[in-house]
């Protein structure tokens, strides 16, 4: 992708501990459908976006795993998502991307916006549904 479609800065929302300089690659189970391997590290450019990912992980990942957000740069080419682009929404308004590449972490963001209790609710039960249906998929 043309960088300049985009040009940041961008996040990764997980539950992972890291630091400045790790690398964030592909080959690590899907946080919605476990029993799929990824092909790609995906980001966005919504920090708040990159929270809900970070909780919705959290709550999947169980207790004691806390959502986290990182700042990270692409290290190679990326593309839109397509799980949401055009699939989900016109265009690419969730800025969300993906890459085979790895991520490289800048730094942790504390400022994201946390979900209240409801909204969380809302969107697990918005996930939940959705997994529940048997057509869903997840393009890889």
């Amino acid at each position: 992708m043309d960088a300049a479609l985009d040009e940041g800065p961008f996040f990764h929302g997980t539950t992972a501990d890291l630091e400045v300089g790790d690398l964030l690659t592909p080959g690590r189970r899907s946080n919605y459908r476990p029993e799929v391997v990824m092909n790609h590290v995906y980001f966005t450019a919504q920090r708040d976006g990159a929270g809900l990912a970070a909780e919705l992980a959290a709550e999947l990942r169980g207790a004691g795993a806390a959502p986290r957000v990182y700042a990270v740069e692409p290290t190679g080419a990326w593309e839109d998502d397509p799980n949401v682009t055009d699939k989900k929404f016109p265009g690419n308004p969730t800025r969300s991307y993906r890459s085979a590449a790895p991520l490289r972490v800048v730094g942790e963001v504390h400022d994201w916006t946390r979900l209240s209790p409801e909204a969380l609710q809302a969107w697990r039960d918005r996930l939940s549904t959705l997994l529940a249906d048997e057509r869903a998929e997840i393009l890889n």
